[in-house]
């Protein structure tokens, strides 16, 4: 890779791969709708684009030269959870996403690759039971499905590959969401016991960098049409993360399992958590303990 877009440069994702690709000599233009995002990014192969996604038409005005990949990040309302029953928010999510692509088509660029969510396993178990009870996740998550399968379609009518992505919990450095990774450590590194809930589902969580090595691998070698898990290939229930991190940080607090229902069971035979792996030989490596000491590191001086 030489050119790059990266929509959503400010954000948790965008920022990491950001940094990486410069380091690396990559040319990066950077979007994103706020002037102080793009601030930290000073070296002189990044380019900032300012631009709200309703400027997304005319990113080509903008880019005038072919690149070779685009990364779309930006989603309007994150992961708050009043923003996953916003269906006008999500369904304009899913239209920008689709806007950021034709423009990527007519800048030049060869292939689009966008962060989704493993929560779209929920909707290939809404989509296959009689009796599924929807969470406010599934609007979300469906958004996130329906520009998968209206990109990948808008693909076969340009020069433009499209390739997915879902994405488990994402931990680590600049992080400053309250996702349940953050919120757990955060309660450890204060004696607090966190309230979780039963945990015998499966769950998987990934850390910042290894989202960024999936997404450089993916540039680099991914299939076109696919869409692909970034997480581990080998499982682990929700209760052992909570227990190793436990272990790393306070081995000492309790962990209140049970205080919570258990949301709903997410069933990864919808998904294939090798694919990745066959097709680019990347597989999540980075050894935890290390990761989780370092995200505590960070969080006690940004967050507590």
């Amino acid at each position: 890779m030489d050119k790059v877009i990266i929509s959503g440069v400010g954000g948790f994702f965008g920022s990491h791969l950001c940094d990486r690709l410069l380091s690396k000599g990559v040319k990066v233009y950077g979007i994103d709708v706020c002037e102080a995002a793009h601030r930290r990014f000073n070296k002189s192969n990044y380019v900032p684009i300012v631009a709200s996604f309703e400027d997304y038409k005319s990113l080509h005005e903008k880019i005038t030269e072919e690149v070779d990949v685009f990364f779309h990040y930006a989603w309007a309302g994150g992961l708050l959870q009043d923003s996953f029953w916003n269906y006008e928010l999500q369904l304009q999510n899913a239209r920008f996403a689709c806007d950021a692509f034709m423009e990527a088509s007519k800048i030049g660029c060869k292939r689009f690759i966008n962060s989704g969510t493993n929560n779209q396993i929920e909707i290939k178990q809404f989509l296959a039971s009689k009796d599924f009870s929807p969470r406010g996740t599934c609007i979300y998550s469906a958004a996130k499905t329906a520009l998968d399968l209206m990109c990948k379609t808008l693909a076969t009518r340009t020069n433009t590959e499209y390739i997915g992505t879902m994405i488990p919990m994402p931990y680590g450095i600049g992080n400053k969401s309250m996702q349940l990774a953050n919120v757990v450590m955060i309660n450890l590194l204060k004696g607090e016991s966190p309230k979780l809930i039963e945990g015998n589902n499966l769950y998987d969580m990934v850390y910042i960098e290894d989202i960024v090595d999936a997404f450089i691998a993916i540039a680099e070698k991914g299939v076109s049409g696919r869409t692909y898990y970034i997480g581990h290939r080998a499982l682990k229930t929700f209760r052992e993360w909570m227990l190793e991190i436990r272990n790393i940080i306070n081995p000492n607090v309790e962990l209140k399992f049970g205080e919570y229902k258990d949301p709903l069971n997410l069933d990864y035979s919808y998904v294939d958590l090798d694919m990745l792996f066959n097709d680019t030989g990347f597989e999540c490596s980075k050894d935890f303990r290390g990761q989780i000491i370092e995200t505590c590191d960070w969080i006690k001086n940004n967050l507590i």
